[in-house]
């Protein structure tokens, strides 16, 4: 399967800007994206459209939403659905970002309830796992792991198709900070959530993607993507531009 290089653009970049970037990006990859890599670009709700429009044509790209709420549709002001992402050209969606978590306050329960309805409503689910870093000093990491996904796939399907399921672990404290996690302890963190995976799935669990995510750069990326059960990454910062963004992309 494919490494998967995702853009979260959070709440940055107007229409416009969305646009030129996306179509920055697509150009420079244009016959030099490596066959082993899908680019996945995550912009705000405004600028979906305008974004699916712009890499309609572009080989190796997909669009992707930052979040949504669990349900058709009905009385739930400023939410938007699913099939309302799908309808804007989305493949992909995010739950359980920590920013969703750690200020917007979305529990664990919440976030396993849109895993389970973005993968039934035809999206394929990035679930976002990660420790604080008073988590990690108390030695509380794989305990927290293994309570962010035992939640965020309860009601996932034994039999979920491996590439419409992915995980993405992100230390909270190397979000936005420009710290990095060293390579041992991503590869400690991803070997954790790929032994929940196989005790969860069995075989499938071996396929199931893991991104990191955290301070990624184009000088570290190629590192970070060389670790055991790294098989992608969700970058932030470093992904608003197209020329950093591409640099990491072709790491």
């Amino acid at each position: 399967m494919k490494k998967l290089m995702a853009a979260n653009w959070k709440m940055y970049k107007l229409q416009g800007e969305a646009a030129t970037t996306a179509a920055d990006l697509a150009a420079r990859l244009a016959g030099k994206l490596p066959a082993d890599r899908e680019v996945l670009l995550i912009p705000p709700y405004t600028a979906l459209c305008g974004v699916a429009g712009v890499i309609a044509q572009a080989a190796g790209f997909a669009l992707g939403a930052q979040n949504f709420y669990p349900s058709k549709q009905g009385a739930f002001t400023g939410e938007i659905a699913p099939e309302m992402l799908t309808d804007a050209g989305c493949r992909y969606a995010l739950a359980g970002h920590s920013e969703r978590r750690h200020i917007l306050g979305e529990d664990d329960a919440m976030v396993g309830r849109k895993v389970a309805f973005g993968l039934t409503s035809g999206l394929s689910m990035i679930l976002c796992v990660g420790e604080k870093v008073e988590e990690r000093q108390a030695g509380e990491l794989e305990a927290v792991l293994e309570r962010q996904l035992t939640a965020g796939l309860a009601e996932v399907p034994d039999d979920v198709a491996p590439e419409a399921l992915a995980v993405a672990y992100e230390p909270v404290w190397a979000i936005g900070t420009g710290l990095t996690a060293g390579p041992e302890e991503v590869a400690g963190a991803h070997a954790a959530v790929r032994g929940f995976l196989v005790r969860r799935f069995g075989v499938v669990g071996e396929k199931i993607r893991i991104l990191y995510g955290g301070s990624v750069k184009p000088g570290n990326a190629g590192q970070i993507l060389g670790i055991d059960n790294v098989d992608g990454v969700l970058v932030g910062g470093a992904s608003l531009d197209a020329e950093s963004f591409a640099a990491i992309v072709t790491a």
